[in-house]
């Protein structure tokens, strides 16, 4: 990786006994992936700094960011969407993702530099990626190798598990999961509580949440009579051999989702964990199982999710008298603001529908008095009227729209830079769009604003001039 004075200090720090770190976790993406990758590293270095001003000079507090190399869920991580355009990683291997070679990524890598373009701020980019996705043979390593390079001066340390030495710490846990079993009733058990509390079960624990490595494989390990089989593989192991093959060769062993938070917790001394929602809910689920283990429980703290708004969107948003935090409703409701504000005339009939509501009651309640049958036949012509009436309204809504038919547009295509098919922004775009326009800038200004301890999320907003 490339050498940062920031980044030795931080690791050489994680020796001593007075060193502790705020963590956050994600498998290795394409280029990054989305853009919630780049907020959870910031948020855990901005809450390592917040809790380092608040300790003395003998304490320090180290920002990690650990990379799940031994994932294997390709698709969840081998594309990015780029200048309206999706590039994919297809290395036509199987198995944890981590290992996988850098040499299967020089067709997306060409792709790549086609999209970046020749600016100045591209080619800057583009050997910075580079060096990392060709001078490194693992694509965890070249992450690894890039998130350094990226936020090194902020003093993040990227950290691989995947490693024996780490793996022979996790000897003991890993012998009881084999031996015992004993997950799966504990997180089942704290499962269920947090279902009839109206939370849904984030992870299913297995009888065994340990997979076995191989070149280019990673199997479930599963329990016969007295067996122990590596499914989709002719492997087979005796209670001794298995165990044999735990003490000699750890980091053949994976831990699963339900087991890799343990992991982490053992081998780091972590304070709090950062992450999105679903993952501290799986966290929650783990509670019981890290005191059953007796190994600390970390806080647990949301990362900050992030909502930005760039000059032209502002520029946008302030022409058509409307706020970014309008945007997160639905688009229909947006325009029908938009409409209401900005129409020439009133065009919402809602007081004359109720004004009709109240001649017909009042019709009702005369006709009743002459005779009981006939309020019914009063109540289908309200129907009927209110219908007409619905219809009215709709066409005054459609003839006003025509007049703001450009400013529609424009909120529409708003909606979409925003939130992209309707969803995060956060969980579509890469951060390389915005690192092209802003460079430094961008990275800077996330450090600047970003707060996990701020409940909500964070809307940046560039100023008009």
């Amino acid at each position: 990786m490339p050498a940062n004075p920031f980044v030795d200090r931080n690791i050489a720090q994680l020796a001593n006994e007075n060193s502790y770190c705020i963590t956050t976790a994600h498998q290795p993406s394409l280029f990054l992936g989305p853009l919630y990758f780049v907020y959870k590293a910031i948020s855990a270095i901005n809450l390592a700094d917040s809790i380092q001003q608040s300790m003395g000079p003998d304490v320090h507090i180290v920002p990690v960011f650990v990379l799940g190399s031994e994932d294997h869920d390709l698709e969840e991580l081998n594309y990015v969407h780029l200048f309206n355009k999706t590039l994919r990683w297809e290395p036509g291997l199987n198995g944890p993702v981590g290992p996988m070679s850098t040499n299967t990524l020089q067709p997306v890598l060409e792709q790549l530099r086609e999209v970046l373009g020749d600016g100045e701020q591209a080619q800057y980019l583009w050997k910075r990626l580079e060096r990392a996705y060709t001078h490194h043979s693992t694509f965890a390593a070249a992450t690894q190798a890039f998130l350094h390079d990226l936020m090194g001066r902020y003093g993040l340390v990227v950290f691989n598990m995947n490693h024996p030495d780490l793996k022979r710490h996790f000897i003991p846990i890993m012998r009881e999961e084999l031996l015992e079993q004993s997950s799966l009733s504990i997180v089942q058990e704290t499962a269920q509580q947090l279902n009839q509390l109206g939370f849904k079960t984030q992870a299913t624990p297995r009888e065994i949440n340990l997979f076995y490595l191989q070149d280019g494989s990673r199997e479930r390990i599963v329990l016969g009579e007295n067996i122990y089989k590596i499914l989709n593989t002719t492997l087979e192991f005796s209670r001794e051999a298995l165990l044999a093959e735990l003490e000699a060769h750890p980091d053949r062993f994976s831990p699963n989702v339900v087991l890799r938070p343990l992991f982490q917790e053992i081998i780091l001394p972590n304070l709090a964990y950062i992450g999105g929602g679903g993952e501290l809910a799986y966290w929650l689920e783990r509670k019981a199982q890290f005191a059953h283990f007796g190994v600390h429980f970390p806080v647990l703290v949301r990362r900050n999710s992030v909502l930005w708004v760039d000059r032209d969107s502002s520029k946008r948003l302030n022409k058509l008298g409307l706020k970014a935090a309008d945007f997160f409703d639905d688009t229909d409701a947006i325009i029908r603001l938009y409409i209401a504000t900005n129409a020439a005339s009133e065009v919402d009939l809602e007081q004359e529908i109720t004004d009709m509501h109240l001649i017909f009651d009042r019709l009702a309640q005369k006709a009743a008095a002459v005779d009981p049958t006939l309020e019914k036949a009063v109540r289908a012509d309200e129907v009927r009227q209110l219908g007409a009436l619905e219809q009215w309204q709709g066409r005054i809504v459609r003839a006003e729209k025509q007049k703001h038919e450009v400013a529609i547009n424009q909120i529409r295509n708003l909606k979409e830079k925003l939130f992209p098919g309707n969803g995060m922004q956060e969980r579509f775009d890469n951060f390389i769009p915005y690192y092209l326009k802003y460079g430094e800038y961008f990275l800077d200004t996330l450090k600047e604003n970003l707060d996990p301890l701020q409940a909500g999320l964070i809307i940046l907003e560039e100023p008009l001039s």
